[in-house]
């Protein structure tokens, strides 16, 4: 990790201390953190955790900040680019983890950001243990109440770009709700927790390490106004329960864990000097990390190759060739262009399903004879369509897939460095099972097709249990997709050569979506920005 210019123990100006005087090395005398020693205190209140990620996560004056989406994380060869930048916020109960959390965000002006606490990660107490936290014995605040294993998991995974789901922990049963929430991978993730630095591969996945450190009194104060506020307690209850069970659990577990920080941060959400200092470090790590998306690059990368094997294209018949000619004419009425599309469609999708695997199926006709024919080998078929072309497709599956499971997903175009954006995603349950047919009308240059498959792939789908189908499709695009993903087969009704300057398809069908739908894009606009919208 790159660490930030450090002055190992000095206070400057009484804002902000950083540490560089071997916490690293520290680390590997723990196990865990510290000896156990059980301490009792009382269960919370809180009726469920929060996760604190489901979109939009904040709002500030100059944009929304969004968790469930991202930028891609591969580079045009469809390899792994860098990770996520990891901050971990440790710090007392009611030190002010979250706020610190929010004003960095909010001074960040990151789009993609996961905000992860501590809390979604508690244990699910035994019948025994329930007892105890019924009598006020159980403590909530030992390492040992922390589902280390679970948390280290997502947030290795979370650090990689792919999809996770969070535990919603409710605090009334002590147990884990059905429904667990998915979230996605962010640029920052920020994780935050009482035991934040109490495991040593969970401090091996932080790239910085933050202490927030409060006075012990402004904590108590805080507790007091919660806890009689919010929960209806009286004061000396309050009183009695810090000093029985919380102070002594900061100075044992908590407070140690100091040493490892490369940071504290006194005072909390209100010392901007320290959230300045730790913006600028994570704006530096951005930039180096930073996947420059070179659509140049992307485009000459297969020049003069053949086309690849993966790619099976329909017989040009002079019926496909006949609805090509009516489908690509631009004074094609829009009725008949619908009409022609989905005649096409239907053909594409039950060429796709012939590359489904199947298996020998023995049946009795009503002659009482025996037919040796195929069926499905495969547990389902999903499909998923790129909005919002794609989305055209998806009757033309149901007409020859009963009862098929369907999922959405959208990318977008950044405007200013090019790359492709998921910013939108609903996909059935257990799809790493199965089959999956990805649909989109056009693809040029291949770079939402790429991070369609790459979310899918994030979703433990098996690459060569990937389909994609598209009525037209760019030289440039096919090689793109098979390069990157060798196993997925692509399937198209035809392929055109070219991309211009702005990446149309050429000769081309034009904007697929506006001659669908009937709306109109601005002349500027590239096929694929309303389309998929993206390249």
């Amino acid at each position: 990790m790159n660490t930030i210019p450090a002055y190992s123990g000095a206070r400057i100006s009484g804002c902000w201390t950083l540490r560089s005087d071997g916490s690293g090395g520290s680390e590997g005398s723990l196990d865990r953190l510290l000896p156990s020693v059980s301490l009792g205190l009382s269960p919370r209140k809180r009726t469920t955790s929060q996760c604190k990620s489901e979109p939009p996560l904040l709002r500030t004056s100059k944009r929304t900040i969004y968790t469930a989406g991202r930028p891609p994380w591969y580079n045009e060869h469809g390899a792994q680019s860098k990770e996520a930048f990891v901050i971990g916020l440790c710090g007392g109960s009611a030190s002010g983890k979250t706020t610190v959390a929010r004003k960095i965000i909010e001074a960040l002006d990151v789009p993609w950001v996961v905000l992860l606490s501590m809390d979604s990660f508690y244990k699910v107490l035994s019948p025994e243990e329930q007892l105890l936290a019924a009598r006020n014995d159980y403590n909530f605040d030992h390492p040992d109440a922390f589902d280390f294993d679970l948390l280290t998991h997502t947030l290795r995974k979370l650090k990689q770009g792919k999809s996770v789901k969070i535990p919603v922990y409710d605090f009334t049963t002590h147990g884990r709700q059905k429904e667990w929430k998915t979230v996605y991978g962010a640029s920052v993730i920020i994780f935050e927790g009482i035991m934040s630095f109490a495991d040593k591969a969970l401090l091996q996945l932080l790239d910085m390490k933050i202490f927030v450190e409060t006075d012990s009194d402004i904590r108590l104060v805080r507790r007091l106004r919660r806890d009689i506020t919010e929960r209806g307690r009286d004061i000396e209850g309050v009183i009695k329960q810090y000093n029985k069970f919380v102070k002594p659990a900061f100075e044992q577990y908590i407070e140690p864990t100091m040493r490892l920080a490369d940071l504290v941060v006194p005072r909390g959400g209100g010392n901007m000097v320290a959230i300045d200092l730790i913006v600028q470090h994570v704006h530096s790590q951005l930039e180096e990390r930073k996947l420059r998306w070179d659509m140049a690059a992307l485009a000459s990368a297969h020049q003069a190759q053949p086309l690849p094997q993966t790619l099976s294209v329909l017989e040009s018949t002079p019926q496909v060739r006949g609805m090509h000619t009516i489908i690509r004419n631009k004074e094609t009425s829009r009725d008949e262009f619908i009409f022609y599309s989905k005649r096409l469609m239907r053909l594409l999708i039950e060429r796709a399903l012939s590359f489904l695997p199947s298996q020998v199926h023995i049946v009795q006709t009503p002659q009482g004879e025996d037919y040796e024919g195929r069926s499905f080998h495969g547990k389902r078929i999903t499909g998923v369509s790129i909005l919002r072309a794609g989305e055209t497709m998806e009757p033309a599956l149901r007409a020859v897939c009963k009862d098929v499971r369907i999922g959405k997903i959208l990318i977008q175009t950044n405007q200013d460095t090019g790359e492709p954006e998921l910013h939108y995603l609903r996909l059935p349950k257990d799809i790493s099972e199965d089959h999956v047919i990805l649909m989109d009308c056009t693809v040029s240059t291949g770079a939402a097709a790429m991070m369609a498959v790459r979310v899918l792939l994030d979703h433990d789908v098996q690459e060569d249990k990937i389909l994609l189908v598209s009525l037209l499709m760019a030289e440039m695009g096919v090689h793109s997709v098979a390069y990157a993903f060798p196993q997925v087969k692509i399937i198209t009704t035809a392929v055109d050569k070219k991309v211009n300057d702005v990446f149309h398809i050429i000769p081309g069908i034009g904007n697929f979506g506006d001659r669908y739908f009937g709306t109109d894009a601005p002349p500027d606009w590239s096929d694929e920005d309303l389309d998929e919208p993206s390249y």
